[in-house]
């Protein structure tokens, strides 16, 4: 009888504790670095590939889920893992299978998704799981044949980073929105990075070339708009004249297994680390100086026997491969971060990536600005300007801000 009570115990005991294979609830849904590559393919198909590189950021996430723009026919899917180059399982789901599987919120019911497994869930910390997703989209509204015999992509892109390569044989005959204008393997290529918040209405016009012109290309220009690199810098207060930051790039050479950051004349670095985004494993730093700086380095220039650099070693690139690496270190840099002599800040600095950012210390505001950025408040308050620079040169950034007294 005491045995029959207690096991009517237990279960009322796991009754009470609800369902022991309720499954934690899954993150929103948070997604980061996007590209998307738009080829053109036969005029009066109205058909297009799309390859689109995303981040999915939520850490935990085990899923991410990709939206299928309405009047648009999807085919020939393909999904892989950017770290790896292997595929990933992916399918076709409902918006309540988004909210469920992948944490999508506020979905219109009717929309489709690609539903990506994820080779793994997403580490803590800032780490990323980087996926392709390669299709075909049939949507004769967006790509069609204009009375005039011209071809016409015409479509509103929310992705900021874009590229649209148009087919063998056609040259641009016009291009709305501000964009680098590339040859690839004898074809067009208009790449550009929206810095507004809204869409991109574009609107690009091609013609067939009546003959084939031969060009001599003197050096391959760098598409601004697929570079992977970012920057933030976290400035201390102006007293101690240092600020921590933070640089996220790809690697995807093969055989590749260090990087080098090379300190500016003028400042000492502090406290270097590395981590691997994609797994969220440590990187340990080594420190080396003159001619092992150049070893290492071999085409830095301006390299002399007081050049000093922090060396990070990983396993090589292999082919397909990438690696997805932060750096964070610490800076002291007096003659371009201190206080001014009416109590002000000062941050002067070189800003050669696209996508740049500065946090201000806790309690600062900024007052001046040279070059335009965006400005949003953090949760814990301090003031986050943001440097998006889709040219391919460097701005010379003059801060300033003033104590919140």
């Amino acid at each position: 009888m005491m045995l029959h009570v207690m096991r009517i115990a237990a279960a009322g005991a796991l009754s009470l504790a609800g369902p022991a294979s309720a499954a934690a609830p899954v993150p929103a849904q948070q997604e980061a670095d996007g590209y998307t590559r738009y080829e053109l393919l036969a005029p009066g198909s109205g058909k297009f590939r799309i390859i689109y590189e995303i981040s999915a950021v939520a850490p935990g996430a085990a899923a991410y889920c990709n939206p299928i723009r309405p009047g648009s026919v999807a085919t020939d899917e393909r999904v892989t893992d950017r770290a790896t180059g292997r595929p990933l399982k992916w399918s076709v789901v409902d918006a309540a299978a988004a909210a469920r599987e992948c944490g999508v919120r506020d979905a219109e019911p009717g929309l489709r998704f690609i539903e990506v497994t994820l080779a793994r869930p997403v580490p803590a910390g800032g780490g990323e799981a980087r996926v392709l997703i390669d299709k075909t989209y049939l949507d004769p509204k967006s790509y069609f044949v204009a009375p005039t015999g011209e071809i016409v992509f015409d479509r509103p892109l929310g992705v900021k980073r874009n590229a649209v390569v148009l087919p063998a044989g056609y040259v641009l005959a016009a291009s709305n929105y501000p964009a680098q204008i590339l040859e690839e393997g004898g074809r067009v290529v208009v790449s550009f990075w929206n810095v507004t918040p809204a869409q991109a209405p574009l609107r690009i016009v091609a013609r067939l070339a009546q003959a084939a012109v031969a060009a001599k290309v003197l050096g391959a220009e760098e598409e601004r708009a697929h570079q992977s690199r970012k920057i933030v810098y976290y400035l201390n207060p102006p007293e101690t004249h240092s600020f921590a930051l933070t640089h996220d790039y790809t690697e995807t050479r093969p055989g590749v297994a260090t990087y080098v950051n090379i300190v500016r004349a003028g400042s000492t670095v502090a406290n270097p680390s590395a981590t691997n985004l994609d797994t969220g494993d440590a990187i340990a730093p080594t420190f080396i100086s003159g001619a092992a700086v150049k070893a290492a380095e071999p085409e830095a220039t301006d390299i002399g026997p007081d050049t000093k650099a922090v060396l990070f070693r990983f396993r090589p690139v292999a082919a397909g491969e990438s690696l997805r690496l932060r750096i964070a270190e610490t800076y002291t840099d007096a003659g371009r971060y201190g206080l001014q002599a009416d109590g002000s800040l000062l941050w002067e600095r070189g800003l050669g990536r696209a996508e740049n950012v500065v946090v201000l210390p806790a309690g600062w505001i900024p007052v001046s600005s040279n070059m335009p950025c965006t400005v949003e408040t953090q949760p814990d308050g301090r003031v986050r300007l943001t440097y998006m620079n889709p040219r391919p040169d460097e701005l010379a950034v003059r801060l300033v801000a003033r104590r919140v007294r």
